[in-house]
């Protein structure tokens, strides 16, 4: 079965949520779930399902709620609670990531007769989100799941500020022409054979964002797309049908990405729809995307702007070249927060390889699971054969973790300085991230701070989708501000159709909800 992984679903409100006040405690397992847990646990769907749950007060180790604890489960993004934290604490929270350019050659006034070299040093976003305050931006449904997840939206933030920004410096530097090439240097790391592929040199996330809005019923459709960069293209052919009508936006282009064709159709008065297509070469956009960028700086290369990297031209080293420009990234706990708010699968990916550069390897895989690996036995103090991982995101149904692993990643957090900026970093529910629509009116609205985590395919046999994994791990906030560490993951559900996936992401959060109020009514 092919799998596929969700950053979050688009739910809504549950119904309304009942308490019970708990029966007495079972020995070390804590208290039985109440019968509003159980009923949630039970309904259609969930017949052959496995639930885990593990709830702990970390202020005296007690357990409240525990079932199959130390069972391995398939946990999806929550893998990204084991990743992101490895990578916060090795790289460090005020990590920023320096990416320069050297000039290479020689200089006659201000023509550089010679190459300059943007060496990329693996910066998630490259300015693309950053905000004036130096915070980095988001959507709750990010444009990453535009083509998985409805409601997806851009950030307002320009991709390319990040090389307009080192155009500005190359021209500030004195250097007007330059008689040679501009040449993306990506030899931080080798891109592993991961879905989404992390490479050195990120620009939107390595996608063309397509965002196409209704008009008026029988004429042609308005069409956003960015970044523009040559020799990229969209033919466009969207019709705007009458409201109440399907929408239909198929998105196709040519094997090397650079010729875009969107069709179809797209009901009037709904909201823009936002579909991508990916940039397959990324250091050939980047070098692209550059000159253009030192062209608007009045900067003029004599090279042809498009076509393929030049790596071989490098040098060694850039011992003697002087370094004319330089993009400064906002702090890593920016980037963390960008990657568990949304889900994003690429940064989580990326972690990885920002971890191996840490020891100096190129591997992404071996450097990268060594840091973590460390971290986990090192400073976590947790058992990492309570996991089983094969990337960064949790995108794999064959990656597995307990409930208590998940629950002992959390309780590391709070013996930290950055406690509550992690616990932040996290969605809210009813407030912001992959949770943010779930549960808007209930109690429990801004108490719950959990990542998800969705994986699903297809049972082809049935005609059905099979939930291979619905979570949701983080703290409970309760009404007297009482922290609690929760994980709720449920293995093997069914579900008819599209809604009734929704339902089971909606379910972990009703769950999440009812013990949040349980523990306020209780505790």
């Amino acid at each position: 079965m092919a799998l596929v992984t969700a950053a979050g679903l688009a739910a809504t409100a549950p119904a309304a949520l009942a308490t019970a006040p708990p029966p007495a405690p079972a020995a070390e397992h804590g208290y039985p779930l109440s019968p509003a847990v159980e009923a949630v646990m039970h309904q259609p769907g969930y017949e052959t399902a496995q639930w885990g749950v593990y709830e702990v007060d970390p202020s005296n180790g007690k357990v409240i709620h525990s079932q199959f604890a130390r069972q391995s489960f398939v946990p999806g993004s929550d893998t990204k609670l084991v990743t992101i934290s490895a990578a916060w604490h090795s790289l460090g929270p005020d990590h920023r990531f320096t990416t320069p350019v050297y000039a290479t050659g020689t200089r006659r006034g201000s023509t550089l007769n010679g190459n300059l070299a943007l060496v990329a040093q693996g910066d998630l976003t490259m300015g693309g989100r950053t905000k004036p305050d130096g915070s980095v931006d988001y959507t709750n449904v990010d444009h990453t799941s535009a083509n998985d997840l409805p409601g997806a939206t851009l950030t307002p933030e320009n991709p390319l500020a990040g090389l307009n920004q080192i155009a500005r410096q190359v021209r500030q530097a004195g250097i007007t022409r330059v008689n040679g090439n501009v040449i993306i240097d990506p030899r931080l790391f080798t891109p592993p054979a991961l879905d989404p592929q992390p490479t050195p040199l990120i620009i939107n996330d390595n996608l063309i964002d397509l965002l196409t809005t209704p008009t008026r019923p029988g004429e042609q459709a308005k069409l956003f797309w960015r970044p523009q960069v040559q020799p990229y293209k969209v033919n466009f052919n969207v019709k705007t049908v009458a409201a109440g009508g399907s929408t239909n936006v198929t998105v196709t282009a040519s094997p090397d990405g650079t010729r875009i064709s969107v069709s179809g159709q797209i009901a009037a008065g709904t909201q823009p729809l936002l579909r991508t297509s990916p940039i397959m070469d990324p250091n050939a956009f980047g070098r692209t995307a550059l000159i253009e960028a030192l062209g608007r700086a009045g900067v003029t290369v004599g090279a042809n702007p498009t076509g393929p990297n030049p790596e071989r031209r490098l040098p060694a080293s850039y011992a003697h070249d002087p370094r004319v420009a330089a993009y400064v990234s906002p702090p890593y706990r920016q980037y963390a927060k960008l990657i568990l708010k949304v889900s994003h699968n690429l940064g989580a990916n990326l972690a990885l390889c920002n971890m191996a550069t840490l020891r100096g390897s190129k591997d992404c895989f071996g450097g990268g699971f060594a840091v973590e690996h460390d971290f986990l036995t090192d400073v976590a103090h947790v058992d990492p054969k309570q996991f089983q991982l094969d990337d960064g995101r949790g995108g794999d149904a064959t990656e597995k973790a307990t409930p208590l692993g998940l629950a002992e990643i959390l309780g590391y957090w709070l013996h930290t300085p950055d406690a509550t900026a992690f616990r932040l970093s996290l969605p809210i529910l009813g407030v912001n991230g992959s949770n943010a629509i779930s549960c808007p009116h209930c109690p429990a609205k801004g108490k719950v701070f959990a990542k998800p985590g969705t994986v699903i395919g297809i049972d082809r046999l049935n005609n059905q989708f099979a939930v291979a994994d619905q979570s949701q791990a983080g703290y409970l906030l309760t009404d007297d501000g009482h922290l609690l560490i929760f994980v709720v993951l449920v293995n093997s559900a069914t579900a008819p159709d599209i809604q009734g996936v929704v339902r089971v992401f909606d379910d972990t959060n009703q769950i999440s909800a009812l013990l949040q109020e349980e523990a306020s009514a209780h505790l």
